[in-house]
């Protein structure tokens, strides 16, 4: 998916949730939850879109439409300390935090 048609979808109310994913060498993408699945934002040559920062996010997504309301947005920063030291039982499940489109204040 790119960036129109997320913006198109958006603006149509399928976008159910965004995440915002943190890898590791301060890399960011962008996933859209729709009704038929996942769906990665993706560059014009069809690979997924690197985004540098939170700002790079917000200055690419702001153009999604306030109506109707943005979908919610999500930072998920997978917690690799866990997995490492492997001092929890069970399955270790991401961080997810509620993230502002609109300020990074």
């Amino acid at each position: 998916m790119n960036l129109q048609q997320l913006i198109k979808l958006a603006s149509e109310g399928q976008v159910r949730e965004l995440e915002v994913l943190s890898l590791e060498g301060g890399i960011y993408i962008v996933r859209a939850h729709l009704l038929n699945g996942c769906h990665t934002l993706q560059d014009a040559r069809g690979n997924t879109l690197h985004l540098r920062s939170t700002t790079h996010v917000r200055d690419l997504l702001r153009d999604l439409p306030a109506d109707p309301p943005a979908p919610p947005c999500v930072l998920v920063q997978h917690v690799v300390h866990d997995e490492m030291c492997g001092a929890r039982q069970g399955e270790i499940a991401p961080l997810r935090m509620p993230f502002s489109l609109a300020s990074a204040w």
